[in-house]
């Protein structure tokens, strides 16, 4: 379990790369990433931004695949292609008003070191780096690609008491 006051939480940030998808790629012929994705965590996401916690994609990635997938499920802060994720990271917090203890950031590897020493509850896959998990709150069981994002928001929205709360979380 996250030991961290999950009820003051406001938003997720997910790099995709190791956490929402598995951490090798296939490449097809034109040299293009193909990536897993994890429906448990399609779920977990949309069901999120249904009931108004906010969901936001920081990654170095820069797929059309990886934007479809994420858009469908209701993400609206997608920013990909990200070499220096903390700048993003600070306009997405002025953006939102959120302060570092508002938020959860999940990540799997040294480019998202910077971010996860500034929010308040930094979280990670099971496979991360060790410099990741060093300054992890907390640990998933989970793999990346495997349920790490499902495992997360559910601990989130169940201290909020918004886990099956409703009949939105009955459907896509």
């Amino acid at each position: 379990m996250i030991d961290y006051d999950l009820k003051k939480i406001r938003a997720v940030i997910f790099d995709v790369d190791g956490v929402l998808s598995c951490d090798t790629v296939t490449v097809d012929t034109t040299g293009e990433p193909l990536r897993t994705a994890n429906l448990k965590d399609g779920y977990a996401i949309q069901y999120a931004c249904k009931i108004g916690l906010i969901v936001c994609i920081i990654t170095g990635g820069n797929t059309e695949a990886v934007r479809k997938r994420y858009e469908m499920l209701g993400v609206k802060e997608l920013y990909m292609g990200c070499s220096v994720k903390v700048k993003t990271y600070k306009e997405f917090k002025a953006k939102y008003s959120l302060s570092d203890d508002e938020i959860i950031y999940v990540g799997d590897d040294i480019p998202d070191y910077e971010v996860m020493s500034l929010v308040g509850c930094p979280c990670c896959p099971a496979d991360a780096s060790v410099e990741i998990r060093s300054v992890s709150k907390y640990i998933s069981q989970r793999r990346g690609g495997c349920g790490v994002g499902r495992d997360i928001i559910e601990q989130v929205l169940k201290a909020q008491e918004k886990w099956m709360a409703d009949n939105r979380a009955f459907g896509w």
